[in-house]
């Protein structure tokens, strides 16, 4: 006689969910290194400023949390640099280790000298890391209420990641302009297209270019005569990517509303559609003044990077 077998599959053990605002590292030491090299350091690393804001703001917040109370909710944060003691050195990431989602960089070693060699040996990796999750999780934010508008769609065969809290602020024949209110001011995410031969020349005097002839044509200001333009003060960061395996010039920078008092950050992806003989521009721009516009920011690249093509 046969007995039948019945496979057991390992239990999978219980993760909470993580927790945190977007953008927020929780950094696990003891007090005396955070209050001297070790410390001094990693704050050094991890204050680098958020690339396109007219003012300085640092890409992360960093809250310090002493090794030897860091239990309970503390370690459902979701992003966590766990600074260790042990005579092996080394950096780690380790995905999930106490809730999900979670990154975890681990950084060992004997004392505070190795440990920050390995910090700052892996900074960029870290940082980097630390994005891809971050926008990971404002994508599940935004898939709570996302938009069900087809407009990008139907207009230009494109499809982007996006709440329904934008609403559609203009439309004509190559131009759509979508805007969401916020405290003090508003987001905004547009996008048209432009022939392929259009970026012909120098890309960092084009660009410009072409926004500030776009903002004369379709985006006034409030004074009649008034129309934003790339602010000729600051200069922009431009960046070459790929989407989708698609050729992307990224530039942030600075919008200004000619003949008016008017400014904020930018940042304008131009993505090459080599199917249809054509440039796909998708730009997001704010105007909050007197208040942090990182994570306002950070919001439109995530929904600026989320395209797709149809």
């Amino acid at each position: 006689m046969f007995h039948g077998c019945k496979e057991i599959q390992p239990k999978i053990p219980y993760l909470p969910d993580s927790s945190g605002n977007i953008n927020h590292l929780t950094i696990v030491m003891s007090e005396k290194s955070w209050n001297s090299f070790l410390g001094a350091r990693t704050r050094k690393l991890l204050s680098t400023p958020y690339h396109g804001l007219p003012f300085d703001e640092p890409q992360f917040s960093v809250k310090f949390i002493p090794q030897k109370i860091f239990t309970g909710f503390a370690k459902n944060s979701r992003n966590i640099i766990w600074f260790v003691k042990d005579t092996i050195g080394r950096f780690e990431l380790i995905e999930n280790m106490m809730a999900k989602p979670q990154l975890v960089a681990r950084v060992s070693g004997e004392d505070d000298e190795i440990q920050a060699f390995y910090l700052n040996e892996n900074i960029e990796l870290l940082k980097a890391s630390i994005s891809k999750v971050e926008q990971k999780e404002k994508i599940r934010r935004i898939m709570k209420s996302p938009s069900d508008n087809k407009e990008l769609i139907n207009k230009f065969q494109i499809s982007i990641t996006y709440p329904s809290a934008y609403k559609i602020f203009k439309d004509t024949v190559n131009f759509l302009w979508m805007q969401k209110p916020i405290l003090k001011g508003h987001m905004n995410i547009i996008a048209y297209t432009l022939p392929l031969n259009t970026l012909k020349g120098i890309i960092k005097k084009r660009i410009p270019a072409i926004r500030d002839s776009i903002g004369r044509v379709y985006i006034p200001g409030r004074l009649p005569g008034s129309y934003m333009i790339t602010e000729k003060a600051y200069r922009p960061y431009f960046f070459k990517t790929q989407i989708k395996g698609n050729l992307t010039y990224l530039t942030k920078g600075t919008w200004e509303v000619a003949n008016d008092f008017m400014a904020g950050p930018f940042i304008n992806y131009m993505v090459r559609d080599t199917s249809k003989n054509r440039w796909i521009v998708l730009e997001g721009f704010t105007f909050a003044p007197s208040i942090s516009k990182r994570d306002y920011m950070f919001e439109l690249n995530t929904i600026l990077g989320s395209v797709k093509f149809k």
